[in-house]
C-alpha cells in the first residue's frame, strides 16, 4: 500500500508545501491553503517501472493536413474558435456566475445535434430536470441531445466510450468533477487537476472535442490550477455586464486559431442571439450632441467595432481626486491625464475624472488614447464633438499621436455606418487606401486637438471650467483653471 503523503495545496495558485501557513508565498493570498492528500495524485500505470515502448519520429517536412472542423452552427461561435471545433481539441470555457455560459453550451449542443451529429451534455451542478427546463426555454426540447448528470469521470469516460464517439461533449462544470485517483475533495487543486487530465486524454484518444465549464474567482480568473490553462487547447472567457443585454465571447489562448477574436451576443428571452454588426448595437443609444462622448473606431480580431467612450470631468471636494474607468485599462488613462496636464496645459488635478465604455464593451488595444483624450477635454470645457466623427489613435509620452494598425479597415465601417469625418494620427496617411469618402483630419500632436476642442467650449452654470488663452505662435492652450462666478 503506498504511503500517504500530506501536502497544504493553495487553493487560489496550485502551490505546495510542507506546512500550513497564512499566506500563499506564490500568489500572496491569504487563507488559501489546505491539506490534500497527493499520494495517488499519479496514476498507478504512470508510478510503474515498466519499461516504455518505442514510437517512430518524424522530421519537420512532409504533408500536413489540416485539423478538421466541425462547424457549430453558430457564425460568432465559430468566429472565436477559428472556423469550428477541432477533433480532439479541449476547450476551457470561463466567465461569472449567471453571464450564459450554460445557455450558450446548451444552444450550441443542439444545433449539432439536429444536424446529425451525436452531442453529449453532462452536468455535474444540475439535474436533468433542471438542464430540460432550460432547453424548453430556450425552445430547443426536441434537439436529440444525450443528457446525463454526474461527477465522476470513470463512469463519465465508461459510459463514452461506448457506441458512436461523441462529436462534441460539454462538461458543466470541471469543478464538480472527481477522480478516484486522488483523495481529495471535489474542487480542490489536486481534483481539478487530475480530473481535466483523464478528460483531455480521452478526447486525445477518441477524438471527440470536449468543451469544459471552468468557475472565476473574484478578479475574473479561472478558479483552479492555472496548468489547466496550459493543458487545454483553447480558454474562452464569455464577459458581460448584469445590466447590459449583450455578451462577449473572446479567446485569451487558442492553438488552433486567432486569440484576439470576440463573438458578440445579445441575451434575449430565447437566449443568445447572435450580432452581425456589433457596431450598431454599441451605438444604437448614442447621446448625440453631449459634452464628453466620442465615437472610437477599433479593431477586435480582424472585426472593426465602432463604440461609444462617455468621459466626465466633475470638480472635487477631496483632497485626492477620484479616478474611475469601466471597460478601460486604469493604466492608461492615468497616463493621458498626465500626458493632457504636462504638455496640453489642461490641468485636471482639481477634478474627478470618469471613463466609461458604453455598452460593456472591454477596449484592450492603445488606439483609444485621442478618442478617450478628446472625450475627456470635451467634458472639461463643455464643449461638444462631432456627432458624425470617429477617433482613433495612440498616444506617446511626449504628446505625439502614432499611427495604429488596420487604418482602412477602421475607415471603411465608420464610412458604412454613415460618419463623415474621421480623426487619425498624421502619419497613417499612407496606409489609408479606401477611406469611404470621408473627410479625414489628420492630427500630428495632442496639442492641437486640444486647441481645436478648447475653441468651441462654452461655460456651464454658475460654476465651471473656463478656458484661458490659446496663442497663435502654437496653437497651444496655455491653461485651464476653475472660476467662480
Amino acid at each position: 500500500m503506498a504511503k500517504s503523503t500530506l501536502s497544504f495545496v493553495c487553493q487560489n495558485c496550485g502551490a505546495a508545501y510542507n506546512r500550513w501557513q497564512g499566506k500563499c508565498e506564490s500568489c500572496g493570498e491569504w487563507n488559501t491553503l489546505a491539506e490534500e492528500d497527493t499520494s495517488g495524485s499519479v496514476p498507478v500505470s504512470i508510478r510503474s517501472k515498466r519499461r516504455g515502448r518505442t514510437f517512430a519520429l518524424e522530421s519537420l517536412t512532409g504533408k500536413s493536413n489540416d485539423a478538421p472542423r466541425l462547424s457549430s452552427g453558430m457564425t460568432e461561435l465559430d468566429r472565436v474558435t477559428g472556423g469550428g471545433f477541432v477533433r480532439g481539441s479541449v476547450l476551457l470555457v470561463g466567465g461569472d456566475p449567471g453571464i450564459g455560459k450554460s445557455t450558450l453550451l446548451t444552444q450550441a449542443t443542439s444545433m449539432l445535434a439536429r444536424a446529425g451529429h451525436r452531442a453529449v451534455y453532462i452536468s455535474g451542478e444540475e439535474a436533468v430536470a433542471q438542464v430540460r427546463l432550460r432547453a424548453e426555454r430556450l425552445g430547443l426540447a426536441d434537439a436529440p441531445v444525450q443528457l446525463a448528470s454526474e461527477t465522476s469521470v470513470e463512469d463519465i469516460v465508461s459510459t463514452l466510450s461506448e457506441g458512436a464517439v461523441p462529436r462534441l461533449i460539454v462538461i458543466d462544470s470541471i469543478q464538480t468533477m472527481w477522480t478516484d485517483t486522488v483523495e481529495s475533495a471535489p474542487g480542490t487543486v489536486t481534483q481539478v487537476r487530475a480530473s481535466a487530465q483523464a478528460l483531455i486524454r480521452f478526447a486525445k484518444k477518441s477524438g471527440a472535442a470536449i468543451i469544459l465549464v471552468g468557475h472565476v474567482t473574484k478578479d475574473g480568473q479561472i478558479a483552479g490550477p492555472r496548468v489547466v490553462e496550459h493543458m487545454v487547447d483553447a480558454v474562452l472567457s464569455f464577459e458581460g455586464e448584469g445590466s447590459q443585454h449583450f455578451r462577449i465571447l473572446r479567446a485569451m489562448k487558442n492553438r488552433f486559431g486567432p486569440t484576439d477574436e470576440i463573438g458578440v451576443f445579445e441575451m434575449t428571452g430565447l437566449g443568445l442571439r447572435e450580432v452581425s454588426n456589433p457596431s450598431e448595437l454599441f451605438l444604437s443609444e448614442r447621446d448625440l450632441g453631449s459634452p464628453g462622448t466620442a465615437v472610437f473606431a477599433g479593431i477586435e480580431g480582424t472585426r472593426p467595432v465602432l463604440v461609444e467612450l462617455q468621459a466626465l470631468v466633475a470638480p472635487t471636494t477631496l483632497g485626492t481626486p477620484r479616478r474611475a474607468v469601466v471597460g478601460w485599462d486604469p493604466s492608461r488613462l492615468s497616463m493621458v491625464l498626465a500626458v493632457l496636464e504636462a504638455h496640453c496645459g489642461v490641468k485636471l488635478s482639481g477634478y474627478d475624472v470618469y471613463l466609461n465604455v458604453a455598452g460593456g464593451l472591454r477596449i484592450q488595444e492603445p488606439a483609444a488614447d485621442l478618442a478617450a483624450a478628446a472625450a475627456l477635454v470635451s467634458s472639461l470645457v463643455n464643449a461638444p464633438l462631432p456627432t458624425d466623427a470617429v477617433y482613433f489613435g495612440e498616444i506617446s509620452l511626449s504628446g505625439a499621436v502614432r499611427p495604429v494598425a488596420q487604418t482602412s479597415a477602421r475607415l471603411k465601417e465608420a464610412a458604412k455606418l454613415g460618419f463623415g469625418r474621421a480623426v487619425l494620427p498624421e502619419s497613417a496617411r499612407g496606409e489609408i487606401g479606401s477611406d469611404g469618402g470621408l473627410t479625414l483630419n489628420s492630427v500630428g500632436g495632442l496639442t492641437s486637438l486640444v486647441a481645436e476642442i478648447a475653441a468651441r467650449g462654452t461655460p456651464r452654470g454658475n460654476r465651471d471650467t473656463a478656458r484661458e488663452g490659446v496663442t497663435e505662435k502654437n496653437a497651444t492652450p496655455t491653461r485651464f483653471r476653475r472660476e467662480n462666478s
